[in-house]
């Protein structure tokens, strides 16, 4: 089969052309996503009288053929297929004959390229969102396990104050609502139909655009033409989103990386979530959470490289826009199989309970509660975090064990020394969304009614 727009030219294209323009390599993989599109097509075209129903029905046929070769692995690809579209059109033309060559009527691959990476963009986005909601409940299954489990919170990763474990757990989780959120709200604005709009301008034709968005299960076409073609607004924000996805996969995998080294010894990590060292024989290396983080770096690339693709292109269709497919397939790609990683290395680590309490019980973690205790009694807090500080100080160079220091201090003495035993820090955080257990449980509830939220906007 010659190239689509063979009639304009004389001899064929050069090997180098050829090689830099065929992108059937990366966007075969919208086959089945062609193949729809062109059915929804070839119905519309029957359907205004554009083609008979008689060819309309041998190319039907034609296209299942098609997909079920392109599903068992027999289509032969041939060295004039550039794209997945042409191969397509290609073998459709030779199993239907005449009526093959009717397929493209009113179409551009403009329009068709449009139609099958929004087509594809909001399956996978549905696919991405379901996986993350999964992870949130593998999240929240850790959090119940917990109980009244703690662990020091930091900032600066310098001990702060001590927080229950699964209220920390909670906080990725509510990270990750957001991006289930951002999937399904970046996946209502790539749900537009882009048939019909031809090459930049429509057509003279009789097409139906609204009737094969509809048929195509879009919720709306597109209202401008040359808007239509050349938007990638859609992959674009996709791309941010999974950007920013991957950022927060990237914070629990380096939580982990920190959990399981020998000096914070918060976790075990489960063998089949591990490697070992090819020199050290003692090794067990957190490969899936550092690859998490990695795998971000690569995520925030693919945006920053699309973008500047996208940057300053008129309107409307322009080659520059071939380069949307191959960072936004590797960027779903690549989150899907972090989520899967991280969610099998989440749900079967090993808590150190033990440690992590041992840890949150530091001598200065409720040097915060102290201050508190004397701003209940009536002194400004500034001088009261001055006061504590002090006897922080104190301490440090040696005058004595801060717990003594406090007991002795007339202006807090036994009753503020309490506050410093073993997990009182964290029992008196009773602020609404606060790490103490009292508002733990309400959040929990709220989490628990966020996720069934996302399960039925996604209709599992």
């Amino acid at each position: 089969m010659a190239t689509l727009w063979h009639g304009r030219f004389e001899g064929t294209a050069s090997q180098a052309l050829q090689a830099l323009n065929d992108s059937l390599p990366f966007d075969q993989r919208m086959f089945r996503e062609d193949v729809e599109g062109s059915r929804a097509h070839v119905r519309m075209l029957a359907r205004v009288g554009l083609i008979s129903d008689a060819d309309a029905s041998a190319v039907l046929e034609a296209l299942d053929a098609t997909e079920a070769e392109l599903v068992n692995g027999t289509f032969v690809f041939v060295d004039e297929d550039e794209d997945i579209h042409t191969a397509v059109e290609r073998r459709v033309t030779e199993l239907a004959g005449e009526a093959g060559a009717r397929l493209h009527t009113g179409r551009s691959r403009n329009d068709q390229v449009a139609t099958d990476l929004r087509l594809w963009t909001k399956r996978e986005l549905h696919e991405l969102a379901a996986l993350v909601t999964d992870f949130q409940f593998t999240l929240a299954a850790v959090a119940d396990v917990a109980g009244e489990a703690y662990l020091p919170g930091y900032t600066h990763l310098q001990q702060a104050q001590p927080v229950l474990l699964a209220h920390h757990f909670l906080a990725h989780g509510w990270a990750l609502a957001r991006d289930v959120d951002r999937l399904l709200d970046a996946r209502a604005r790539a749900d537009v139909s882009p048939l019909g709009a031809g090459a930049l301008a429509g057509s003279s034709l009789p097409l139906d655009p609204d009737g094969t968005a509809a048929d195509l299960g879009f919720s709306s076409r597109f209202e401008n033409s040359l808007d239509a073609v050349s938007d990638r607004d859609f992959v674009a924000e996709t791309l941010f989103v999974l950007a920013l996805l991957g950022v927060h996969l990237s914070r629990i995998g380096e939580e982990l990386v920190l959990w399981s080294t020998e000096e914070f010894g918060f976790v075990e990590l489960d063998d089949a979530f591990s490697t070992g060292s090819s020199m050290l024989p003692h090794k067990k290396n957190p490969d899936i959470a550092e690859l998490a983080r990695g795998k971000a770096g690569r995520l925030v690339g693919h945006l920053t490289g699309f973008l500047t693709t996208l940057k300053g292109l008129p309107l409307a269709y322009n080659k520059d826009l071939q380069e949307d497919k191959e960072p936004l397939f590797n960027a779903c790609d690549t989150v899907r199989l972090t989520l899967l990683a991280l969610d099998g290395m989440v749900a079967t680590m090993v808590l150190n309970t033990g440690r992590m309490a041992e840890a949150a019980d530091g001598p200065y973690v409720a040097a915060i509660d102290l201050a508190e205790y004397l701003v209940s009694g009536g002194m400004p807090f500034r001088e009261a975090h001055t006061l504590v500080g002090s006897l922080v100080r104190s301490a440090l160079a040696g005058d004595g064990s801060f717990d003594d220091l406090v007991a002795s201090d007339h202006r807090l003495g036994p009753e503020a020394a309490a506050l410093l035993e073993s997990g009182m820090p964290m029992r008196r955080r009773s602020t609404p969304g606060g790490a103490g257990p009292e508002p733990v449980v309400v959040q929990r509830a709220r989490f628990a009614d966020q996720l069934n939220s996302q399960r039925a906007r996604l209709g599992v």
